[in-house]
């Protein structure tokens, strides 16, 4: 029996295992907010001990920690990392009121699903990555390099505790290739992602009695003005490299397929969707004050620059504006061809019968923390069915599969180093 093959073999026989875990693993609440963590990470801790590989905690925030560990093959090689997070979107107060039909922290299985609340998003995922990490240490002695494994807390609200702490400080994590498993769809493998720029504007005019409109101007209605100006941002002429375009061009159906009808519209696209928005007291009082929340996607390939010279343009026009940055993660790419991804296409053939599309994905991923450095860092997960909604879940079929496929790729990435 080659080495492959035994890993097959494994991950058959510790079906039950890895179902069960996964399972215990949603069980372990770890919404984020508030995002207190250590309930999961027990859970990831124990089975690492069970299994005897090593790791070791790092908890710059205690209620926050991250699981890090690495293990060196016979020769010296390449260096890949795995990453996944712990931390979960909320459910809410009343779940019966979210639209569950089964206990969202329960990890029920019915009709070969996987119910809970981070099934998909994305305890799914860095179970695959727990999992590679423990099989391919049964096989060290035949790899090149090392294997890193990253459990990661603090991703949902993009805080600082979590992946972006250990880039900054643990040079362990950064290797020459990174492996993640969100949600994404087993059609498809992210190379990149688009950016994400959060701002925040303020109007402010003196207010009046709301039949008095020639006293005052209305900043909600001028909230509104800028609004509409601000959609014309997603029409934009962009200046992005060929390369990128006819990645996306060529990976339209598997965008259909796997992110909903249209998002082939938008991948290359600036798009813009006001979260937020608050004004007025009264119905009868001329407002003084409003707020909106801009929530602007940025495709890969161009600058945030871009986007910002843009509209400061705007708000020339608005001298009652004032504008904040709430948030700046520029988009990220690596190669569409790259090796990784190529394992990746070559081992879900062998398994499924298909090769996933290389796409960008519309939402954001830690993975963009490894490309800001250079590293390339691929995607490949399972449906987002139920992402931050209710009923989230993951068929089984799709969670096994994952994990072949990401120990077989890791696998052939360290061996053929």
């Amino acid at each position: 029996m080659n080495d492959r093959d035994q890993i097959l073999s494994w991950i058959e026989a510790e079906k039950s295992n890895i179902i069960g875990f996964l399972q215990d693993f949603i069980r372990a609440k770890s919404p984020n907010p508030p995002g207190d963590t250590t309930e999961s990470a027990n859970v990831v801790t124990n089975l690492l001990d069970k299994y005897e590989v090593p790791y070791r905690i790092v908890a710059p925030q205690p209620t926050m920690p991250n699981i890090l560990g690495t293990f060196e093959g016979i020769n010296e090689g390449r260096h890949l990392v795995l990453n996944g997070h712990m931390d979960v979107f909320p459910v809410g107060h009343d779940a019966d009121k979210e639209g569950w039909t089964t206990d969202p922290w329960g990890g029920e299985i019915l009709d070969g699903k996987v119910y809970g609340r981070g099934s998909s998003d994305m305890k799914c995922g860095t179970s695959a990555s727990i999992w590679t990490y423990i099989f391919l240490n049964r096989l060290k002695e035949k790899l090149k390099g090392k294997l890193t494994l990253t459990c990661v807390s603090d991703e949902e609200t993009f805080g600082p505790w979590g992946a972006r702490w250990l880039i900054d400080n643990e040079p362990e994590v950064l290797g020459d290739c990174c492996l993640n498993g969100e949600p994404s769809s087993p059609f498809t493998i992210r190379y990149g992602e688009k950016g994400l720029l959060w701002l925040t504007f303020t109007v402010k005019t003196p207010g009046a009695h709301g039949a008095y409109t020639h006293i005052s101007p209305s900043a909600t209605l001028i909230a509104a003005k800028l609004i509409n100006e601000l959609g014309g941002l997603e029409n934009m002429v962009l200046d992005i490299p060929k390369d990128l375009l006819q990645a996306q061009k060529e990976a339209e159906p598997y965008f259909e397929k796997g992110m909903g009808l249209g998002a082939s519209k938008i991948i290359s696209k600036v798009t813009l969707n006001i979260g937020m928005i608050k004004g007025g007291l009264k119905t009868n009082m001329i407002p003084g004050e409003c707020t909106f929340e801009a929530d602007i996607r940025l495709p890969v390939g161009i600058e945030s620059e871009v986007v910002m010279d843009q509209i400061y343009k705007i708000l020339k026009n608005y001298p009652e504006v004032t504008m904040t940055e709430d948030m700046n993660n520029p988009p990220s790419h690596c190669d569409p061809n790259g090796e990784m991804l190529k394992i990746l296409q070559d081992n879900v053939e062998q398994l499924r019968g298909y090769r996933p599309a290389q796409v960008v994905s519309m939402g954001g991923t830690d993975a963009r923390l490894w490309r800001y450095k250079g590293i390339p860092a691929y995607v490949y997960g399972p449906f987002p069915t139920g992402m931050g909604s209710f009923d989230e879940n993951v068929p089984i079929d799709d969670y096994l599969h994952l994990v072949k496929t990401h120990a077989l790729s890791a696998y052939d990435y360290l061996s053929k180093s």
